[in-house]
């Protein structure tokens, strides 16, 4: 009893099942990642009897992740600024018209090499448009202090399929043929279509005009920049993303080269990996309370590199399934740490971007490291690349001595919304501009070391949000003046650069207000710039009366 409370209770990881949307999205899901796993055996297997060549069968993985590296952030953007729901149905509809066409394709026997891989990199342009919309929206179904079990659970979700999905595909492809298995996959998007356009999320608060799509990109990249969690966020995913492949890159190979086994038993070496996740995704929470980020990641690091050596050198089917089960609970505590380590350090303005820069990095680190896994495998056989991969990991557990993860929960990056705009006396639109900024300070020279300190920080928030050109100037006349300045394009940029202030960033503000020594607190100018335009000697002047003589 005392178990099942800990699983089901308020709070808990499967206690999330109580929210209907969430629990009639995630079961239409588990139809979704069934079929995609049937697809993905099916393609790895396929690829197999086409050609001979290990680097061709590991392009298949790298085929599927080269558009989550290429295309997520794009993506990104489209979830921050468009209808969730609309991005996620028009990428199920794709994929689904995507998967139909394969199975036919492969029914008539058209399929080469190339086709097939084709096929597999415009379904994996689906998935990174999905992709960004589908973690973004956890926030807007489940509350901030559930979204960590949101994102464990969706994780198991696809690992129990894991479980299964590989096995059934390859008993699919052993019975009836990969186009049975690309056949499954195109029917298993109907219940994931149809979930969603059932699923009506809240409205989303539209008072300022979508960002321009190039603006919200570099938007995207600036906030990430600005923000250290995140970039050593994506640094480790980067570097588990490129090791941790060679292992589900190269699995056909092994099963095949080095086991003498059938599509079947690659399938069931692929269910014993996703057998593990579920145990990895079962045992987080209880592994997040005892140590920290930093040290489940290395620990999935090191495990991680142990499986594929067993895999390398002992080529037994039974060893590999336990090394396997191990390498599952691995891959799933990485990355579902990673991604909830994502969403819990970005404002739910930016997240979308956010998500898709770290999805960027993980499976631009999966599509590279296909390539040279491949490559490797090629020249120097596939142990050798196995062995290769299991270094990098050792690399990447060492990073974290430089680079640790952050703790989940650190900040509050819910709205501040004390921004008001201010009455105005010059007429403006809302694409009038560039405006600039100046706020002025008066600080004790006692006080100047901290100002500069905090200073440091509000550089780093205000360009963050989306400012310009940010300078400290102060008076040589009075030393005590100060003034911070800063560039915005528009009058709406303005608007949206102070409402994407966080209550994490309170603190800062406050500190600062209580430096200021001015009675009435910081002043703070908003100016609109009007750039003067020199006389050419063609112009006539403005003016009727005369320039006086030039020396």
């Amino acid at each position: 009893m005392v178990v099942a409370k800990q699983f089901t209770g308020p709070g808990s990881t499967l206690g999330l099942f109580r929210n209907p949307t969430f629990r009639t999205l995630w079961i239409a899901s588990l139809a979704s990642n069934f079929g995609g796993l049937v697809q993905a055996v099916g393609a790895a297997w396929m690829m197999t009897s086409l050609t001979d060549s290990p680097q061709m069968v590991a392009l298949v993985q790298g085929s599927v992740s080269l558009p989550l590296m290429a295309f997520s952030l794009l993506a990104g953007v489209f979830a921050d600024n468009f209808d969730r729901r609309k991005v996620m149905i028009t990428a199920q509809v794709f994929m689904f018209s995507m998967s139909l066409s394969l199975a036919v394709m492969a029914y008539q026997g058209l399929l080469t090499p190339w086709t097939l891989l084709s096929f597999t990199f415009l379904i994996g342009c689906g998935t990174a448009l999905h992709g960004p919309s589908w973690q973004a929206s956890m926030g807007d179904i489940v509350p901030r202090d559930e979204l960590a079990s949101a994102v464990t659970v969706n994780s198991m979700g696809f690992n129990m399929m894991r479980c299964v999905g590989p096995a059934a595909g390859g008993a699919i492809v052993a019975l009836a043929g990969a186009a049975a298995a690309f056949a499954v996959n195109a029917v298993s998007y109907v219940a994931i279509i149809g979930a969603l356009l059932r699923w009506k999320p809240p409205a989303r608060d539209l008072h300022l005009p979508r960002e321009p799509f190039g603006s919200a990109f570099s938007a995207g990249l600036r906030y990430v920049a600005m923000s250290p969690n995140l970039l050593r966020v994506n640094l480790r995913g980067f570097q588990f993303g490129l090791a941790a492949v060679v292992v589900l890159a190269l699995l056909p190979v092994v099963v095949r080269d080095l086991m003498g086994g059938s599509a079947f038993l690659y399938g069931v070496l692929l269910g014993c990996f996703g057998v593990g996740a579920v145990g990895g995704a079962l045992a987080s929470a209880k592994l997040r309370a005892r140590f920290s980020n930093e040290w489940i990641a290395r620990g999935a690091f090191c495990v991680f590199a142990l499986c594929a050596v067993v895999l390398a050198l002992v080529p037994d089917p039974v060893i590999g399934g336990i090394a396997l089960l191990a390498g599952g609970a691995c891959w799933v505590l990485a990355l579902s740490m990673f991604n909830v380590t994502v969403q819990l350090s970005t404002p739910r303005w930016v997240v979308g971007r956010a998500l898709a820069l770290y999805q960027t990095c993980n499976f631009g680190g999966m599509a590279i490291g296909s390539w040279i896994w491949g490559e490797l495998a090629s020249a120097a056989g596939a142990e050798w690349a196995l062995i290769g991969g299991a270094l990098i990991m050792c690399i990447g557990a060492l990073t974290g001595l430089r680079l640790p993860l952050p703790q989940f929960g650190g900040a509050n990056l819910d709205p501040l919304n004390r921004f008001r705009a201010p009455p105005l006396a010059l007429a403006l639109t809302p694409r009038s501009g560039p405006v600039m900024v100046m706020v002025d300070y008066e600080i004790d020279p006692a006080d100047v070391s901290e100002f500069l300190t905090c200073m440091a920080l509000r550089r780093r928030m205000r360009i963050r949000d989306g400012a310009q050109q940010w300078v400290l100037l102060r008076d040589l006349e009075h030393p005590t003046h100060w003034s911070e300045g800063y560039h915005v394009p528009t009058w709406t940029e303005y608007i949206r650069h102070n409402e994407r202030r966080t209550q994490a960033d309170a603190a800062l503000s406050d500190r600062l207000n209580a430096l200021n020594r001015a009675p009435e607190g910081e002043r703070v100018h908003r100016m609109i710039e009007r750039q003067t335009v020199p006389l050419r000697d063609d112009m006539p002047l403005v003016t009727n009366r005369p320039l006086p003589d030039e020396p």
